[in-house]
């Protein structure tokens, strides 16, 4: 598994991904950030993956409530295609405005639930992602992996009232391969990837996230 460092030196914004498995609370976390930046006068595009534009919000649907049972290949496929139409009408075009992107999911949830969490690393599906990963060519400023016990997870989705979708509602080994694969993909990008204990309290959590935005803030000069 290769480290990808292919940052537009041009570009005005920073863009900011949040990753890890099911309920460590990526999207609040997300939210949350969003707020605090624009209370502090940045403009802040937030987003989703897979999602952001009408096609791929549709393929979001598809692959995580159609029971279309798709192969682990055509998976990858779908989720870069609606990645590649999020990224060149959304997130590029907000980058060059000078906004901060913040996306719930990116690179990194492919390369853990296909690469890993599927196809348990398997070299093909990786050398698959990474080569659509290159195609793409956008990569974020800086990643949070945030982190917790599987335990606690699994005790948070329990008590969610929404319907679970394909991921969540996979076997307990699943998930181990996937927290696995975070690891992998950290140790590969230490300098991108920022793990965060995502156990606390949101407040706390949103705390440890927002100390390294600042200093992000400061290096990139906004």
């Amino acid at each position: 598994m290769a480290s990808v460092n292919n940052i537009s030196k041009d570009r005005k914004g920073l863009f900011i991904t949040l990753e890890g498995g099911e309920g460590v609370g990526k999207s609040t976390q997300s939210r949350l950030l969003a707020e605090t930046l624009e209370k502090s006068g940045f403009k802040v595009y937030l987003t989703r993956e897979p999602g952001g534009t009408k096609g791929a919000e549709q393929l979001r649907e598809l692959l995580l409530f159609g029971g279309a049972n798709f192969s682990c290949y055509s998976e990858i496929l779908l989720h870069m295609a609606a990645r590649l139409d999020h990224v060149e009408k959304m997130i590029r075009p907000a980058l060059a405005e000078g906004k901060i992107v913040i996306c719930d999911r990116y690179h990194d949830s492919t390369l853990a639930y296909q690469g890993f969490g599927i196809k348990g690393g398997d070299k093909d599906a990786l050398a698959l992602i990474e080569t659509l990963r290159c195609f793409i060519n956008c990569e974020a400023d800086a990643t949070f992996w945030l982190d917790m016990a599987l335990e606690k997870t699994q005790e948070r989705l329990s008590k969610r009232g929404n319907p679970k979708d394909c991921y969540e509602r996979q076997e307990i080994s699943f998930h181990e391969r996937v927290k696995q694969g975070f690891e992998r993909i950290y140790q590969a990008e230490p300098k991108r990837i920022i793990p965060i204990d995502a156990s606390p309290c949101e407040e706390d959590v949103q705390e440890q996230i927002y100390h390294h935005v600042k200093a992000l803030l400061v290096r990139k000069k906004m």
